[in-house]
């Protein structure tokens, strides 16, 4: 059978679904109030076989492409899940897939596959740079056999809870360097031998329950062969999965947006005021179908830049564009489901705050929509670079 065909696509969504009913919404919401690590529905995920779609088969994983992954994530955010910790490991292990030695890939993909290792934090983003990547003052200095690490890393979600590491850090001074994308490169660091011996962590609580963290390098050794590709060329080769990890993320969003709509349909047909439904008004209804079709079609960008990522076609238009309008999408869709619930969608126990406030991220990270405007603005429509 084709792999992407629909007869197993929607038997694996199927799956998905059966395993998400095991994680109700009590461990979300639990989760979400203690401000934990989903390690069981990680697990469980891991154990699927789901978290080792995208590698392939030769390294021990499913070996399937970005339309099936991003159908797996769709379907965990349709019920009412969150699939932050799965999109991470699978667009992260791309830059260790696509660049990385077969040394490299021999050691860890296996173990990425199978649960055996969790590779979940990209530290990438600083306090000073914010997306202006190519600002990043994290150097990595080249000292015989090792590296030695110093800087800040930011937002960095999920340090605590993952075996490894892909960090940009500046290998030539910025002064040194015809551009400014030079110089920066890329390395897979053991965050167990890392922790305690020059590498500290500290979280940071934030509005939405992704284990989020500051990542701090004091003189952190690493060994030369932890470097991905050639030295130099890191930039390339984080740009190279940004619309991999922007496909997958706007899947999400989709599926966040059939979550709201489900709750709000379901809610204006049960609520009672004034003696009927609150669903035979207009001024209830059509918000909510509005926000379903709006989601529905940014839902064919989102597969149409998927099916391109996976033929290996250029894809970065459509990446952006699918990112654009699921994020927003998934926050009409939430606005209008919290409308709908009036003063109970305030309320925990409905969930509607929490994915409230998940899905508002995405008009923020891992790109903001100003920032994606103006690349269609540049790239797509060829106007002036705007400042």
């Amino acid at each position: 059978m084709d792999p992407t065909s629909a007869e197993e696509i929607t038997e694996i969504r199927r799956s998905v679904a059966a395993l998400c009913e095991r994680f109700g919404n009590d461990y979300w919401r639990e989760l979400d109030r203690e401000r934990k690590y989903p390690s069981a529905f990680v697990n469980a995920m891991t154990e699927a076989g789901f978290l080792g779609v995208l590698v392939p088969e030769q390294y021990g994983g499913v070996g399937q492409g970005l339309v099936v992954a991003a159908n797996i994530l769709e379907e965990v955010h349709a019920c009412g899940a969150n699939a932050a910790a799965l999109h991470a490991q699978m667009y992260t292990m791309g830059t260790l897939l696509r660049h990385g030695s077969e040394a490299q890939k021999q050691m860890w993909l296996p173990k990425i596959a199978t649960g055996g290792a969790r590779l979940q934090a990209f530290g990438v983003t600083e306090p000073a740079a914010g997306t202006d990547t190519t600002s990043i003052r994290t150097t990595a200095e080249r000292r015989g056999d090792t590296y030695v690490v110093n800087g800040q890393k930011v937002w960095t979600s999920r340090a605590e809870h993952s075996d490894l590491m892909i960090l940009l850090a500046r290998t030539t001074r910025k002064e040194d360097v015809v551009r400014r994308s030079e110089g920066l490169s890329v390395f897979l660091v053991d965050m167990k031998r890392a922790r305690g011996n020059g590498m500290t962590i500290k979280p940071i609580r934030a509005m939405i329950n992704h284990s989020t963290t500051e990542v701090f390098f004091d003189n952190l050794e690493i060994p030369a062969d932890c470097l991905i590709g050639e030295e130099g060329k890191g930039f390339r080769y984080v740009l190279d999965g940004m619309n991999a990890e922007r496909i997958l993320i706007a899947a999400e969003c989709i599926g966040d947006a059939t979550w709201f709509t489900r709750k709000s349909s379901a809610y204006a047909n049960e609520r009672v005021v004034f003696g009927r439904p609150i669903g035979k008004n207009q001024g209830v209804q059509f918000p909510i179908a509005r926000a379903y079709a709006e989601a529905a079609a940014a839902r064919l960008m989102v597969y149409q830049a998927a099916g391109l990522f996976d033929a290996g076609e250029a894809c970065a238009a459509e990446a952006n564009m699918a990112k654009l309008l699921a994020s927003e999408a998934s926050w009409k869709a939430a606005d209008t489901c919290l409308q709908t619930h009036g003063g109970f969608g305030f309320a925990e126990e409905y969930d509607v705050e929490r994915k409230f406030r998940e899905t508002r991220l995405y008009q923020v990270a891992p790109i903001s929509t100003n920032l994606i405007l103006s690349y269609i603005s540049e790239h797509v429509l060829g106007m002036p670079r705007s400042y």
